[in-house]
């Protein structure tokens, strides 16, 4: 695979990632909000952090291939780890939210919850999104050797995105 072919597929899956998570937030934050399901809106805040997570690396997929100038001579490269930081501060706020608002309505406020169809059926495309979203990372960062595809923190972005679906099937 040339340079320039490594670089559009990065760059190609890191934006279908983007739009996927477009699609999952706005989706399971208006089925959240009609049922009022705080399972349903920690996924939509969740997929939120997956959005911003993916453009994210989107960006720095972009900025990390610029090759080396004068103010940078190691070249962009920095800027991957610097965007995990980002997205990992980014989950402790998402985590602390989940947190606060479950306490609230386990001890303070009375919510009714109002189970739908349409709760069961955001949630199964959500996994085949979130399996499909995975498969495309996980190649497209195992022949391109993307460290900006590899890592959003511990694990792999594909492998992260792979427990997302285990954790929208539950």
């Amino acid at each position: 695979m040339s340079n320039q072919e490594a670089k559009t597929e990065k760059r190609s899956a890191a934006l279908s990632s983007v739009i996927y998570a477009v699609f999952l937030t706005t989706f399971k934050l208006i089925i959240g909000l009609l049922t009022n399901s705080l399972g349903i809106l920690a996924e939509a805040a969740h997929s939120g952090l997956d959005l911003v997570a993916a453009a994210t690396t989107y960006f720095a997929v972009r900025v990390s291939d610029k090759p080396a100038d004068k103010e940078h001579p190691f070249g962009h490269g920095k800027i991957e780890n610097l965007s995990a930081l980002f997205e990992a501060f980014l989950l402790l706020l998402t985590s602390a939210w989940i947190i606060y608002e479950s306490i609230l309505r386990l001890f303070f406020i009375s919510v009714k919850v109002e189970a739908s169809i349409w709760s069961f059926i955001i949630m199964g495309i959500s996994i085949v999104i979130d399996y499909t979203r995975s498969r495309r990372l996980y190649k497209a960062r195992a022949s391109t050797k993307s460290q900006a595809l590899e890592g959003r923190m511990p694990c792999t972005l594909a492998l992260t995105f792979g427990h997302l679906q285990w954790s929208s099937s539950a």
